[in-house]
């Protein structure tokens, strides 16, 4: 996708990066961009047309470094596992506020004066995947402060409140966004509290898991309906397929295998009507994702033909470009055929980390391990 975007500089010498593959040149826009500040958090996203990192996000940050981590397994590239080290020691020190128990959505104000469930639950799952990686305690202790103050600040008398107001911890009034309201999409933020309780030992975290998986299945059936503006029935496909994701540690119950086999048809027939109007990268790579997960699972049989031609589309949305600050990043998405001018480190994660299961997939290689899902 060789974008003109107004004002960049055509460095004719970083030609050759066109070259090297999805993944070469996405650890390079990772290590080299500088989407990761020299604090080790990482921006929201880098805009191409006005030429700014947008500010540094704790939740981006939470999946940089189980992004980077999982790069390092992948390219062997010390200077990823180097990354994601960096991004953990900003969440853990910069980020936490261990007299608050909680990770603001920015560092800097005004996203300092808010804490995300959402968010939370995603952060602790890069903490402990460094710890997987280095041992280092550091992460995992961070990792259990959160996970317990997501089951104590956020409770409501009906499963979580999505934000909370630091520093009193109040909720934050619902509005007509979904992020801003409880859903089903919290389950994948809840996966969370299975992976500290295999950490840690601590077993009550379990029933946490379980009980929002009860609330998610109930809800779930009306969470895309709740929308008509089609372009927003796309951003609550992307939360939806959060639904989805967080329901593949429990694919062995017949509620949930069925409950990811319908979603799986769902996303794809919405995708399909509202996509040539507005298509997010991030929705493609997570059905693509949801697919493989859900065949090797033995939940639902592989739709080969429409998992390569999700895997033919996201390679549409990597940007080639001879300048770094995009190259080798995924575009956010399109509208009809104008792309959007933000390379963006979450569509990225996901699309790569898609791209490669589908290759392992038709190697015969593919396996389905849950913590490794970005």
């Amino acid at each position: 996708m060789n974008v003109p975007f107004p004002g960049f500089a055509h460095a004719t010498a970083r030609v050759h990066l066109h070259s090297l593959g999805v993944t070469e040149r996405t650890v390079r826009w990772f290590l080299e961009s500088g989407i990761q500040l020299p604090s080790g958090g990482v921006a929201r996203y880098y805009r191409a047309d006005t030429q700014n990192m947008r500010p540094v996000s704790s939740e981006i940050t939470g999946y940089a470094a189980a992004f980077l981590t999982y790069l390092h397994d992948l390219t062997g590239n010390a200077r990823c596992q180097e990354a994601a080290v960096k991004a953990a020691r900003f969440l853990t020190r910069t980020a936490w506020n261990p007299v608050l128990s909680a990770f603001s959505f920015e560092v800097e104000p005004p996203g300092a004066s808010l804490a995300y469930f959402f968010d939370s639950g995603i952060i602790v799952r890069g903490l402990l995947a460094l710890w997987r990686a280095t041992g280092d305690e550091e992460f995992r202790d961070t990792a259990l402060g959160c996970a317990q103050a997501m089951a104590r600040d956020f409770r409501a008398p009906s499963g979580y409140h999505p934000i909370l107001s630091l520093v009193d911890k109040r909720p934050i009034p619902a509005d007509s966004r979904w992020s801003r309201n409880p859903g089903c999409y919290q389950l994948k933020a809840a996966m969370a509290w299975l992976e500290v309780a295999e950490a840690t030992g601590e077993e009550n975290f379990i029933s946490l898991y379980e009980a929002e998986l009860a609330g998610a299945l109930r809800s779930q059936a009306g969470f895309l309906d709740a929308e008509t503006d089609q372009e927003r029935v796309m951003d609550r496909l992307h939360a939806y397929c959060y639904f989805l994701e967080g329901l593949l540690p429990r694919s062995n119950r017949p509620d949930c295998a069925a409950a990811l086999s319908a979603g799986i048809v769902r996303v794809k027939r919405l995708l399909d009507k509202i996509g040539p109007s507005f298509e997010r990268c991030d929705v493609v790579a997570q059905l693509l994702r949801v697919r493989l997960y859900a065949s090797a699972l033995h939940v639902a049989p592989l739709d080969t033909e429409a998992a390569s031609a999700e895997a033919a589309a996201l390679g549409l949305f990597q940007y080639k470009h001879e300048d770094p600050r995009v190259d080798g990043a995924f575009c956010f998405g399109r509208r009809g055929s104008e792309w959007a001018p933000y390379a963006n480190p979450v569509s990225t994660a996901f699309s790569v980390q898609a791209l490669e299961m589908w290759r392992l997939y038709q190697a015969g290689e593919f396996k389905a391990s849950v913590a490794d899902l970005i």
